[in-house]
């Protein structure tokens, strides 16, 4: 039996699904169905004309609340930009349209991507969809949400200290952190601009892939973006003709990590050197800094950043109710600014404080300094790091809210991967009572190509133990023509690039 689904159809898939199961997981901030309707009509017009179509054409991506989509509204999580509307496209956004993607709609987040849990989104927090008891982690816990619940193909999301990947971790999606400077940052509202950095969230490592080939590269829109991006991270990997080295950092497999967490990652890693892999065990020995570094850093720039959030040129504003500019300034900072928003604003600026900034950030950067030395010395003895993506599997919700230093423990394993300016993915490695683990490869700068291979070994041969039955990647020029296939392998699922037989 074969059937040919049209893009209309694909796209009414998904937004049934939305429909049907966001008001219980609350991914979505808005969802923009007619437009994404009548995107879907012109791709199948185009593909009855037998015109070429984008590499992307017609597939269903969501945008994480702090990128900027041209006309469309962009909170950031937060009531100071409630009623904003973009006047531009983020790069990354604007790279993705121009190969054909449809943007299905914004996802909920962490208010200016402050969280690790999508508990500090002013509109609400996003459950996990594994079970809604618990959270998604954050701070892109709505796109990663949406991926795993199978309301979009892919989804962009940000990772500043680990934002991309612990939610992956804890909901069963693949995150990638590039390369600082690997993709551009224009139009990704700044929170910690020298640790931001754009990345995708997806159900596999090849789909990862492929949204990563199309957003990276040199933009002049942003000064930070490399131009080695391009070449070095498209180079021919020589992954297959070489025995890998892989390091495993003992500061990463400590008390407070969950027993079972460690015995998971290290039987995938064994199953690594059964087949030929060399381990090593290593050290960073300064590890134990990257948190107080990073908590440092971080607010410093979050101060700064925010700073532009005032009422004068966008977004909220309580001038029409004070009597003064800093009366206007403080009311709309005030009321527009939520609880963890506020605290890493007074962090930040007392860090850089007079009298403080020498003994605080100056020395915060320093050590950020020496934690990166630690990753090129080991470098140049294995190709990969493996660790566990996150010290626990999900937490219950409302379970660390009131304990900000203990939420900030959900990031140990991610941010020495942000302060290093190192690429990292998280990839789904099993269950722990009926809930994902993730399992981070880091790797040297602008090496994406090689985490991805070794990824999908991880993925198909040490994860499932066997190779899953699956379309091919959802980049194939046809793939609206050759739908039908997936329905005919897996007829209860909905549309997905995945599809293990039973």
């Amino acid at each position: 039996m074969k059937k040919q689904l049209s893009c209309q159809e694909l796209v009414k898939s998904y937004l049934d699904k939305i429909k049907k199961d966001d008001g219980k997981i609350h991914a979505f901030l808005e969802v923009w169905s007619d437009e994404v309707m009548a995107k879907a009509k012109k791709v199948d017009a185009k593909i009855a004309k037998k015109e070429k179509i984008g590499l992307l054409e017609g597939i269903l991506i969501a945008l994480k609340d702090n990128l900027l989509y041209k006309n469309h509204l962009a909170s950031s999580g937060s009531k100071i930009l409630e009623k904003y509307i973009a006047s531009y496209s983020a790069t990354a956004v604007k790279k993705l349209e121009d190969v054909g993607a449809i943007f299905i709609g914004r996802t909920n987040m962490d208010e200016f991507a402050m969280g690790s849990s999508t508990e500090n989104s002013a509109y609400g927090p996003t459950k996990n969809p594994r079970d809604l008891s618990q959270v998604t982690g954050g701070s892109s816990g709505g796109s990663a949400a949406a991926v795993t619940a199978k309301m979009c193909v892919a989804a962009l999301g940000s990772d500043t200290g680990g934002s991309i990947r612990q939610p992956a971790a804890f909901c069963g999606a693949v995150g990638l952190k590039p390369t600082y400077s690997a993709v551009s940052r224009y139009g990704l509202m700044a929170m910690s601009s020298s640790l931001d950095q754009i990345g995708p969230l997806a159900n596999t490592v090849e789909d990862a892939e492929i949204i990563f080939n199309a957003i990276k590269g040199r933009d002049a829109k942003d000064a930070t973006s490399s131009v080695i991006a391009r070449s070095e991270a498209t180079k021919q990997s020589r992954f297959r003709n070489d025995k890998i080295k892989i390091g495993i950092p003992k500061e990463y497999f400590v008390s407070g990590l969950d027993p079972q967490i460690k015995q998971n990652i290290l039987a995938t890693v064994a199953k690594l050197e059964k087949d030929g892999a060399e381990v090593k065990k290593i050290s960073l020995p300064h590890t134990d800094y990257a948190l107080a570094a990073y908590y440092l850093i971080m607010p410093a720039e979050v101060s700064s950043n925010l700073a532009r959030f005032d009422g004068v040129k966008y977004g909220l504003s309580s001038r029409g109710k004070a009597k003064n500019l800093l009366e206007m300034y403080n009311q709309t900072r005030a009321n527009g600014f939520g609880a963890e928003a506020k605290r890493r604003i007074i962090l930040g600026t007392f860090a850089l404080s007079a009298g403080y900034y020498d003994a605080y950030y100056k020395k915060a950067r320093q050590t950020q300094e020496i934690i990166k030395q630690d990753f090129v010395k080991t470098f140049k003895d294995v190709d990969y790091l493996i660790t566990p993506t996150t010290p626990t599997t999900a937490f219950k919700l409302g379970e660390r809210t009131d304990d900000p230093l203990t939420m900030y423990l959900s990031d140990i394993f991610t941010v020495s991967v942000n302060l290093a300016g190192l690429p990292a993915i998280s990839i789904p490695n099993g269950l722990i009572n009926g809930l994902p683990v993730g399992l981070q490869i880091i790797s040297r700068p602008f090496e994406e190509n090689n985490l991805f291979e070794l990824g999908k070994i991880i993925e198909t041969t040490h994860y499932l133990n066997k190779k899953p039955r699956r379309l091919p990647a959802f980049t194939r020029r046809l793939i609206i023509a050759t739908l039908g296939r997936f329905f005919a392998l897996c007829p209860n699922s909905w549309p997905a690039i995945n599809c293990s037989a039973n």
